[in-house]
């Protein structure tokens, strides 16, 4: 097995039917270039016991002649914010140390029920807050091909594993760019699907009305593919919907793509990145699409909007963590103020510390008309706009990123540069649409940059096929 090279999900099940290797020797050689290989920090535990004997029921159905799942033996490896029952769960936060599921996300039992073999769980910004993976409370995530850079965040764990292939394929959560940003910085696809449509059930949450699950791959058919088993509805989770699954599209003979004037106008635009973009515009063009220019005038307010409403939906969601109902407790109280007060110091980092601060603020009496009343009403404003722009247009088209990684510690004291490192992907999740990057091209030091698309709400299947066209052009 050390000279098995990954292809693609698909190739892996047919070689698995083959018998050319077993679901055990795919797990154990991944397992050992876990052990060896992970020198920037991905993994937070790794499932040595239960990742084989996953592989052992795999190898048992194929040699009964049993079908072993669409998936049988894609090695995955999860962000630390969701749920695997019997394993440890943290949100690479210290108030949720030692803590073990006692059941598993709906996401991550489809992705096993269809034969995928979980092998681990990955580094984060801590309860996923963070454009860096520097606010893990266990330390930095460093960029596989740099260590001196990030890898993005918050799921900077899970596309640092799969870019220096220590597993086939990896799940993040997307708040507002947490999948997409780290996917540019790394060189993969990176996938939100539209809100609602993979389920919730078992992902710790930050801002319930934005996260979303979706996959790290290094192609779009195997984002494809994971997606189509982890989407549809569940009873767990009432936000799902009800829309059914599509199956793949064939991709159109013309596409029409809109970008935003103000985005190629955006001072904090890389000159790579802005070259790299106009080629992939003129090669659309030359292919027959028609690529147009539209204007969007809340570029400047999609961050600050996105910031009120997730700080407020944080501060709500992570008033549990106490110390009494849910968390690690701290040694040092008396009694029960000061139980929840040194409980919450102790166990959330800074930035947490800081969300929480903001989100109370814009919910508190006196403010929450200024803040957080008018946060909706923009939110619904950019709602509309999208629509609008989507009714006259397949997909948005932008970079997904202004520039490529950049240093560790370099935006560390500096909170609002790191805020709007999200500029370009958090549209997606105030409106709720699809949204997927793909590789577009590197730095002349060879650092990836994205390219990223967004259609419209529940259409996948398109997203996909233009997705595929744009990763060959």
């Amino acid at each position: 097995m050390d000279t098995y090279s990954f292809e693609s999900i698909a190739q892996t099940r047919a070689d698995l039917l083959a018998q050319t290797y077993s679901a055990s020797e795919l797990t154990s050689h991944y397992l050992k270039r876990i052990d060896e290989g992970d020198t920037f920090n991905a993994f937070l535990g790794v499932f040595h016991e239960s990742a084989l004997a996953q592989a052992a029921r795999i190898d048992e159905k194929i040699s009964n002649n049993e079908d072993p799942g669409p998936l049988a033996g894609t090695i995955i490896g999860i962000k630390d914010n969701m749920c695997f029952e019997g394993h440890q769960v943290s949100a690479a936060s210290k108030i949720l140390e030692g803590f073990e599921s006692v059941y598993t996300a709906t996401a991550v039992q489809r992705l096993i029920d269809a034969g995928a073999i979980i092998i681990g769980r990955l580094n984060c910004d801590e309860f996923a807050m963070g454009s860096s993976n520097e606010n893990s409370a266990y330390g930095v995530v460093k960029h596989p091909l740099n260590s001196e850079l990030v890898p993005g965040g918050s799921s900077g764990g899970s596309a640092a594993a799969v870019a220096a292939g220590l597993c086939m394929a990896t799940l993040g959560s997307d708040t507002g760019g947490s999948i997409r940003q780290p996917a540019s910085f790394c060189g993969l696809v990176g996938f939100k699907p539209t809100y609602g449509r993979i389920s919730r059930y078992g992902l710790i949450a930050f801002a319930s009305s934005f996260d979303q699950i979706g996959p790290f791959t290094k192609s779009v058919q195997d984002t494809e593919a994971l997606y189509a088993i982890m989407a549809g509805a569940d009873p767990m989770d009432s936000t799902t919907s009800t829309k059914s699954v599509l199956g793949a599209s064939t991709a159109k003979d013309s596409y029409t793509f809109t970008y935003y004037k103000e985005v190629m106008d955006s001072p904090g635009l890389h000159p790579r990145t802005k070259e790299l973009f106009e080629e992939k515009l003129d090669k659309l063009r030359n292919a027959g699409h028609v690529v147009k220019e539209a204007s969007f005038d809340y570029l400047d307010h999609l961050v600050p909007c996105y910031y009120v409403l997730t700080t407020a939906e944080a501060s709500s969601n992570l008033g549990r963590y106490d110390g009494v109902h849910y968390g690690k407790r701290s040694e040092t109280s008396k009694d029960i103020p000061s139980t929840y007060f040194n409980s919450r110091t102790e166990g959330f980092g800074d930035e947490v510390k800081r969300r929480i601060m903001l989100g109370t603020f814009v919910l508190s009496t006196g403010y929450y008309d200024a803040y957080y009343s008018k946060a909706q009403k923009v939110r619904r404003l950019i709602k509309d706009e999208t629509d609008n722009v989507l009714a006259d247009a397949d997909f948005l088209i932008s970079p997904t990123t202004p520039h490529p990684a950049f240093k560790i510690g370099e935006k560390a004291n500096d909170p609002i540069s790191l805020y709007l490192e999200d500029i370009f992907t958090v549209q997606a999740n105030i409106a709720g649409n699809p949204a997927l990057t793909v590789p577009m091209g590197t730095t002349a030091d060879g650092l990836p940059l994205g390219i990223q698309l967004v259609a419209g709400s529940f259409e996948e299947s398109e997203l996909f096929a233009a997705s595929r066209l744009l990763e060959n052009i």
